[in-house]
C-alpha cells in the first residue's frame, strides 16, 4: 500500500478503482476521469486496487488540480502478506470463519452475519497471518476439501480458497489507514464495493454505488470462460451443465460479497433501466435503484463529423480492450466475410493488446490463419479525435457490456454502429429511453452475440448503402445531442452528492 497523492486536503468524494483508474485506458477509467474534471468544484480521492504490480505500467492519465489523494494497493502482491509464522489459531475465529463460508454455499444468501460487515472483524478479531498460517485455517480448508470437492485437486481447492479469501484482509488493511472521506463512491462490486461497504460500515459515511456493467454477471462469464480454472472431475462425476465445485466457488463469493454491497450502499445507479432490473432480482433494494446515463462531450466531438469529408472511409472500426469479454475473434471472422464481398474494407481494432497477452497472440494468429493481414490491423491506444474521422462505421462485439461511452462518442463524432445485443447497445441504436426517443429511429444495427455472419451482413449493408449509412449518422447525432450529453450526467451526479449528505449543500 503506497500514498501516490496527498495535498493535504479534505476530500468530499473517495471513489474506488479496482484495476482501472488512472492505470487503464478507456471505459470505467474515463468515466472516472471525466467525473472527477467535470465537477472541479470538489475534491476527489482514488484508492486503486490492483492484481499484482508488475501487471501495470505507468499512469495513463493527466491528473486533475482536484484530485488530492491517491491511494495504490495490490490486491495478491506478495508484498502485501505478513511473514510466514507458526500459529495455532483462534478457535472462535474459525467459527465465524465457517459461518462466512456456509454464508456463501447457500442458496438464498440470506443477510451476512453482523460481525462479519465490520472492519474490525478483519483487522483485530482474525488477522491476516491467522488466515494464512494458522493450524486451524489448514484445518479448516481441509475439512471443507473432504467434505465438498473430494473430486477436486486438493492442491487447486487449497490456493481457490486462499486466493479468493486472501484480497478481504488487504482491503481491511485500506480501509484503515486510508484518509477521511465525506462520500465513498465505487464504480463496480467485486473487492472495490467490498471496500466501499467496509468504509461505509465503519465510519457510517454515505456509500454511492454506480455499476457500468453487472459485474457479477461480467465474472460469472469470465470465469466460466477461464483456462486457469481446470475441471479436475472424471466423465462420470459429472451432471450435464453443472458447474464445477472450484469454478462455483469464485462464483458464489462474487455472488455473495454483491448482494452484502448492495445491502451496504445508499444509491445504487445502473446506467440503463434494463440493468436496474437485473440489480433488483440479485438483491438490490428496488428504492435505492436509479438510472443514470453516462453522456460525452459533443461540443469536443461534433467537429469531428466535418473532418471525415462528405466519403465515409470502408474502414470498420473496434474501439476497446483486446481481451475475451470483447469478443475479438467475431471481429475477425466478420472482416474475413466482408471483404470477400468488398474488397477495400478493412478493420481496425483500436485498444489496449497488453491486458490479456495470450488471447492477444490467438487473436493475431486467427488473422494470419484468415489472410487477413493487410484487412485487419491492430493499432494500440489511440486519441479518438485524431482516429475517429478515419473511420466509416464503429463496431462494438463484445458478450457483455453496460453502457459503452464508445457507443455514444462514435455517435457524436457521427458514426453509425453495429454493435451485438448486449447491456444497453439496443436502447442506444434502436431508442429506449421514452417515445420521443424511439421515434427519432435507428443509429445502426444491433446482432445476436458470437455471430459473425450477421455482423459481417450489417458491415456490408453500410458500406454499400451511402443513403442509409447518412440516416443512421443523422440519427445517432440528434440522439446523443438530446440524451447523452455529459452536463446531464454530471449535473445528475452533483444531485446525488448533495442528497446522500443529508441535503447539506456541499458544492
Amino acid at each position: 500500500m503506497e500514498v501516490l497523492i496527498d495535498k493535504s486536503k479534505k476530500i468530499d468524494v473517495l471513489l474506488i478503482a479496482e484495476g482501472t483508474y488512472p492505470y487503464i485506458r478507456g471505459g470505467v477509467s474515463t468515466w472516472i476521469h471525466d467525473l472527477i474534471t467535470g465537477i472541479e468544484e470538489l475534491n476527489f480521492g482514488v484508492v486503486f486496487l490492483g492484481s499484482r504490480k508488475e501487471d501495470y505500467t505507468e499512469i495513463k492519465y493527466k491528473l486533475p488540480e482536484n484530485l488530492v489523494y491517491l491511494l495504490v494497493t495490490y490486491l495478491f502482491d506478495e508484498t502485501e502478506k505478513p511473514k510466514p509464522i507458526e500459529i495455532e489459531g483462534d478457535k472462535k475465529v474459525f467459527d465465524y470463519i465457517d459461518q462466512l463460508h456456509k454464508w456463501f454455499k447457500s442458496e438464498d444468501l440470506p443477510e451476512l452475519p453482523n460481525e462479519l460487515k465490520k472492519l474490525d472483524f478483519y483487522t483485530e478479531f482474525v488477522k491476516y497471518s491467522d488466515f494464512l498460517y494458522s493450524k486451524r485455517s489448514w484445518d479448516f480448508i481441509a475439512n471443507m476439501y473432504v467434505n465438498y470437492a473430494p473430486e477436486e485437486s486438493f492442491v487447486d481447492y487449497f490456493w481457490t480458497i486462499r486466493n479468493i479469501h486472501a484480497p478481504v484482509w488487504v482491503i481491511a488493511d485500506v480501509a484503515k489507514n486510508v484518509k477521511e472521506f465525506d462520500i465513498v463512491h465505487s464504480p463496480s462490486t467485486g473487492y472495490a464495493g467490498f471496500l466501499a461497504s467496509l468504509l461505509k460500515n465503519h465510519h457510517n459515511k454515505p456509500f454511492i454505488l454506480t455499476e457500468h456493467g453487472i459485474y457479477t454477471k461480467e465474472r460469472k462469464i469470465d470465469l466460466l470462460n477461464a483456462d486457469w480454472l481446470k475441471d479436475n472431475r472424471l466423465f462420470f462425476q459429472k451432471d450435464m451443465g453443472e458447474i464445477d465445485h472450484i469454478r462455483n466457488i469464485w462464483i458464489r463469493f462474487f455472488f455473495g460479497i454483491g448482494k452484502f454491497i448492495y445491502n451496504s450502499a445508499d444509491k445504487i445507479i445502473s446506467l440503463f433501466n434494463d440493468a436496474r432490473e437485473v440489480q433488483i432480482a440479485y438483491g438490490a433494494d428496488p428504492s435505492k435503484c436509479i438510472v443514470i446515463p453516462n453522456g460525452v462531450d459533443i461540443d469536443g466531438l461534433l467537429p469531428l463529423v466535418e473532418k471525415r469529408g462528405e466519403q465515409y472511409p470502408k474502414v470498420i472500426g473496434l474501439l476497446g480492450r483486446v481481451v475475451p469479454i470483447k469478443d475479438i475473434k467475431a471481429f475477425i471472422k466478420a472482416m474475413k466475410i466482408t471483404v470477400d464481398k468488398v474488397p477495400e474494407a478493412q478493420g481496425w481494432i483500436i485498444g489496449p493488446t497488453d491486458e490479456d497477452p495470450e488471447y492477444y497472440e490467438e487473436c493475431r494468429n486467427l488473422v494470419e490463419s484468415l489472410e487477413l493481414e493487410d484487412k485487419v490491423l491492430f493499432l494500440g491506444f489511440q486519441n479518438i479525435k485524431e482516429i475517429l474521422p478515419e473511420i466509416g462505421l464503429l463496431t462494438l462485439t463484445s458478450i457483455s457490456e453496460g453502457m459503452p461511452l464508445v457507443v455514444l462518442e462514435g455517435f457524436a463524432a457521427g458514426l453509425p454502429c453495429v454493435t451485438t445485443d448486449v447491456g444497453s447497445c439496443r436502447q442506444l441504436i434502436y431508442g429506449g429511453l421514452n417515445e420521443d426517443d424511439i421515434k427519432i429511429g435507428k443509429a445502426g444495427e444491433v446482432v445476436p452475440i458470437a455471430n459473425p455472419q450477421k455482423l459481417a451482413e450489417n458491415y456490408i449493408k453500410l458500406l454499400r448503402d451511402e443513403n442509409l449509412w447518412k440516416e443512421y449518422q443523422k440519427n445517432g447525432l440528434e440522439r446523443v445531442k438530446r440524451f447523452y450529453t455529459k452536463k446531464m450526467f454530471l449535473d445528475n451526479y452533483r444531485q446525488i452528492y448533495r442528497e446522500v449528505r443529508d441535503g447539506r449543500d456541499i458544492l
